[in-house]
């Protein structure tokens, strides 16, 4: 499953995703996996969860970033959620990209049964059509 929120800056989107991370903890039996470009939600996760920043990996642009995703699967088998905050950050603004990073998310969500949540800054009119299905507004 993926899902994807979206709003403008201010919107609450990553207040929102907060709420998931610490949701997922809790209802989780398994492992939770926060990523963030840079560290800046540290202190507002549940400790339970596992923050990991893609700045201290040097990942930028989506098949690195998918390809750092997929190790964490690989190497988790026990992972259930990857909520990750600031997507365009990581990953650019390139929309035909984006339905590239999409498609291949998708089949590794279907492979490995992990859930993502994902923050897209944006109006949902702004986005490929290819990727409505997933999008929740804030």
């Amino acid at each position: 499953m993926i899902k994807v929120i979206i709003g403008n800056k201010g919107a609450g989107k990553t207040k929102r995703l907060i709420e998931l991370v610490n949701n997922c903890t809790e209802a989780s039996d398994g492992n939770v996996v926060c990523i963030e470009k840079e560290p800046k939600l540290i202190y507002n996760i549940s400790p339970k969860a596992r923050l990991l920043e893609t700045e201290t990996y040097a990942i930028n642009g989506h098949k690195a970033f998918y390809g750092f995703i997929s190790g964490i699967c690989a190497g988790n088998y026990d992972v259930t959620d990857i909520l990750i905050d600031a997507t365009f950050k990581i990953v650019g603004r390139d929309y035909q990209k984006l339905i590239q990073f999409f498609d291949m998310l998708s089949t590794l969500s279907e492979a490995s049964d992990v859930n993502f949540y994902l923050t897209l800054s944006c109006d949902k009119e702004d986005l490929p059509v290819e990727i409505f299905d997933y999008c929740e507004e804030v």
